[in-house]
């Protein structure tokens, strides 16, 4: 017996807001059903379970024990812009000299993601 895994959910205190903001990242749109004041949204990924945000009371208050790391398919010095004009921070930048590392952002509500090198990169340095 096993199980998969049907949603990712994030607490958030703004659903909506905070999913358009991942359809943005991942390209991917919300559930038909998710307008603006809902206390949960839905971002429906291509491949793999939908990121799910949920209106909670309380506001963040350390670092998440869990977070999202992506993989552009373009260069990740592009995706690191397209980051930052879509209103993340960078909260951590751990680029190396050689192209190695990542870079941590925060949404705009101050959850941490990943952005890493493309699989082109990775290859050109494998």
């Amino acid at each position: 017996m096993s199980s998969i895994i049907h949603n990712i959910t994030i607490d958030c205190s703004d659903a909506y807001a905070i999913a358009q903001f991942w359809s943005k990242v991942t390209g991917a749109p919300l559930a038909d059903d998710d307008f603006p004041g809902d206390p949960e949204a839905m971002v429906k990924l291509p491949d793999g379970p939908p990121l799910l945000f949920i209106q909670v009371p309380e506001s963040k208050q350390v670092k998440n024990r869990m977070h999202l790391c992506l993989e552009p398919s373009a260069l990740r010095e592009t995706e690191v812009e397209r980051m930052l004009e879509l209103g993340a921070t960078v909260i951590d930048d751990q680029r190396k000299p050689d192209g190695t590392g990542w870079v941590v952002f925060a949404d705009p509500e101050g959850n941490e993601f990943c952005v890493l090198r493309s699989a082109a990169e990775r290859a050109a340095t494998s």
